[in-house]
C-alpha cells in the first residue's frame, strides 16, 4: 500500500514539474562573452543590457513559445576582456553550461578567439566584429550584426568631403585586428575617394598618447580618423590633437561611443567638428524602444548606442529559435535564422548581405545614420537606408 502511494507522489510530482511550471519545462540560456572590463567595456555593457531587456521582453510578451509552452529566457553573461583568449575562455565556460545560442562579442580580438569555439560545440552566433573575416563560409552558424565600414564608410566619407575640404587623412587605432582591420578597409575607401591614407597604430592599454598625437601631427594630415580606437583612448586622442593646434574634422568610423569620447576629452566644443557613424537614426520608434525599456526594466538604456543593435540582433535570435521550435538544436536555429526577413519592429526593415565581402549571406544590413557636430554644436543625425547587395 504504502509503495503504492509512493509511485502515485512520485507520478504526481513528475507531473507538476512538467506541467506546472515553465521554467522547468522550457528555458533559452543565451550566453554572450562580453567586454565588461578595461576602456572598451561601455560596448559589452551596452550588449549585456540589450540582453538583459530583451530576454524581459520575451518573458513578459510570450515571444517563445516551444510546443505550446510558454519559455523563460536566461541571458549568461561572461566577461571577455576584449581578448582572443578572455572570449575563447567564456565560451568553453558557456559550452561546460550545455548554452548553444550565443549573442555577442562585440569586437574583432574577441570574435577571432570565440569562433573555433563555437565551430568545436555546434554553437550557433550573432557577433559583431569589423574584422574582415568576421564570418565567413567556414563558420556557416556564425551570423554578423553588421554592417562593417565595407557597407557605411563612404557615406560618412562623402558628407565629410562636402563639409570640409582636405586631402590626406591619419588614421590611428591599437595594433591587434581590431584595429588594423578596420583602419586599413578605411584607409582603402579614403583613397578610393581620392585621399591620401597613412596609418599609425598603438598597443592596446597605452595610457601615454603623447608619442602617437605627436607622430599623428607629423604626418600633416587635414583630417584625423579614430577608427575603432576605444572610446576611452579615442577622447584622450582627440584632447591631445586639439590641445596641439589640430583644427581639422576628426572621423570615427569604427563604432559608437561618441558621448564618452566627448565625455574624455572635454566637451562638444573639444571636438569641434567630428563625424561618426551612428548605429541607428533616432526617431519616435526608437524613442518608443527608450520609453519600453524604462517600462520593463525601471530605468533608461545603456548609454551606448550600441545597444539598439543587441536588441536587433537578440530578437532575431529569439525569432530564430521559436521558428525552429528548439532552444538547443544549433542546426536547426541556423536554419531557421536564414529563411527569417530582416527587421525590426522599431528599428525598420533591412537585407541579408556579406556575400560579396565575406563569402556568406549572414550579414544584418539595417538603416543607420551619419552623426555630424560642427563648430562644437551637435547636428541631426543624417538617416542612411540599409545598404543592400541587390
Amino acid at each position: 500500500m504504502a509503495s503504492g502511494f509512493g509511485r502515485l507522489l512520485g507520478g504526481t510530482l513528475l507531473a507538476s514539474l512538467v506541467f506546472g511550471g515553465t521554467a522547468f519545462a522550457c528555458e533559452l540560456k543565451i550566453g554572450s562573452p562580453a567586454v565588461l572590463s578595461g576602456p572598451a567595456a561601455q560596448w559589452g555593457l551596452a550588449l549585456r543590457g540589450a540582453l538583459e531587456f530583451v530576454a524581459k521582453e520575451t518573458m513578459a510578451e510570450e515571444r517563445l513559445v516551444i510546443d505550446g509552452t510558454p519559455c523563460t529566457v536566461t541571458p549568461v553573461v561572461i566577461d571577455s576582456k576584449y581578448t582572443a583568449e578572455g572570449a575563447a575562455s567564456a565560451m568553453n565556460a558557456l559550452a561546460a553550461e550545455g548554452i548553444k545560442v550565443v549573442v555577442g562579442a562585440v569586437g574583432s580580438p574577441e570574435v577571432t578567439g570565440m569562433k573555433p569555439v563555437a565551430n568545436r560545440n555546434r554553437m550557433v552566433a550573432m557577433v559583431n566584429s569589423f574584422a574582415k573575416d568576421a564570418i565567413g563560409p567556414q563558420w556557416p552558424n556564425v551570423f554578423h550584426i553588421g554592417p562593417g565600414p565595407s557597407g557605411w564608410a563612404a557615406p560618412i566619407i562623402d558628407k565629410g568631403l562636402e563639409l570640409y575640404d582636405f586631402d590626406k587623412v591619419a588614421i590611428v587605432a591599437p595594433n591587434d585586428q581590431g584595429g588594423t582591420d578596420i583602419a586599413s578597409v578605411n584607409a582603402q575607401i579614403f583613397t578610393e575617394k581620392g585621399v591620401t591614407a597613412v596609418e599609425e597604430y598603438y598597443q592596446r592599454g597605452t595610457t601615454n598618447f603623447a608619442p602617437i598625437v605627436t607622430r599623428l601631427l607629423a604626418a600633416d594630415p587635414g583630417a584625423v580618423d579614430l577608427a575603432s580606437s576605444p572610446a576611452g583612448d579615442a577622447g584622450i586622442i582627440v584632447k591631445q590633437l586639439r590641445q596641439a593646434g589640430f583644427t581639422g574634422p576628426i572621423f570615427r568610423l569604427g563604432g559608437p561611443g561618441t558621448e564618452e569620447i566627448g565625455r574624455v576629452a572635454g566637451g562638444l566644443n573639444v571636438l569641434q567638428d567630428f563625424l561618426w557613424f551612428e548605429p541607428v537614426a533616432m526617431d519616435d520608434n526608437l524613442r518608443a524602444l527608450e520609453q519600453k525599456h524604462v517600462e520593463l526594466m525601471g530605468g533608461p538604456r545603456p548609454e551606448n548606442s550600441d545597444f539598439f543593435r543587441w536588441v536587433y540582433a537578440a530578437r532575431m535570435m529569439i525569432k530564430a529559435v521559436q521558428a525552429a521550435q528548439t532552444v538547443d538544436d544549433s542546426e536547426k536555429i541556423a536554419e531557421a535564422m536564414r529563411a527569417l526577413p530582416v527587421d525590426d519592429e522599431h528599428i525598420g526593415a533591412g537585407h541579408w548581405i556579406g556575400q560579396s565581402f565575406f563569402g556568406i549571406n549572414q550579414e544584418l544590413s539595417y538603416p543607420f545614420a551619419i552623426g555630424v557636430i560642427q563648430g562644437g554644436e551637435q547636428k541631426d543625425f543624417i538617416r542612411a537606408e540599409a545598404v543592400s547587395e541587390g
